[in-house]
């Protein structure tokens, strides 16, 4: 049962809905997917990407999170990306190529703890959160067999105070006590485990 109070704040909300008024977003966002469950042999890397929705509105945003966009609906080896309109989801691309990501994992039994960190971590990137927001590319949820991944994709990885304000703001967005740490697209791009980079 609602307070009165509760009612009051709520009813300028409806009437905007209600006539149709929207909530503006400073930017354009874009949801991906990426299926790698079944992949075609010798299909290169990105041929199941697909753009999916582009939004501008707190309203869009709500309605495909409710409706579509959470990690634990996803199958293994599939990912969800929100990217800034204008960029791909890949390291090719030219806004992402000289950048980097921070990278954090749950276990895959804990898919209530994967959407709550993609949920908290969309919200504060479409809200405009981050000092260093122009550097944000955008944030990738990795549903995987043993292991699930959270990382958030920036431009310019040789920029380290840019990083490292980044990495503490987002740590305390999704509330990880873990170390996390930052590895450079181009570490990555060679054989073996990339090094990270930086940490916090």
């Amino acid at each position: 049962m609602a307070t009165s109070e509760e009612v009051v704040a709520a009813a300028p909300e409806a009437a905007a809905l209600e006539a149709g008024l929207k909530h503006k977003l400073e930017r354009k966002w874009t949801f991906w997917c990426d299926n790698q469950s079944k992949p075609k042999q010798g299909a290169a890397w990105g041929t199941s990407l697909r753009k999916v929705y582009t939004f501008d509105t707190v309203e869009e945003f709500w309605c495909l999170y409710d409706q579509v966009f959470k990690p634990s609906k996803l199958q293994i080896n599939a990912d969800f990306h929100l990217f800034k309109t204008g960029i791909e989801p890949k390291w090719e691309d030219p806004e992402c190529a000289n950048g980097g990501k921070w990278s954090v994992t749950s276990n895959s039994g804990r898919k209530a703890n994967l959407d709550n960190m993609w949920l908290e971590t969309m919200m504060a990137l479409i809200g405009e959160q981050f000092e260093d927001a122009e550097d944000i590319c955008g944030v990738v949820a990795s549903v995987r067999q043993w292991q699930d991944k959270l990382s958030l994709w920036t431009k310019t990885a040789a920029n380290e105070a840019a990083q490292m304000s980044i990495g503490r703001k987002w740590k305390e967005i999704i509330d990880v006590n873990d170390k996390i740490t930052y590895n450079f697209h181009d570490d990555s791009r060679t054989k073996g485990a990339p090094k990270g980079r930086y940490a916090v």
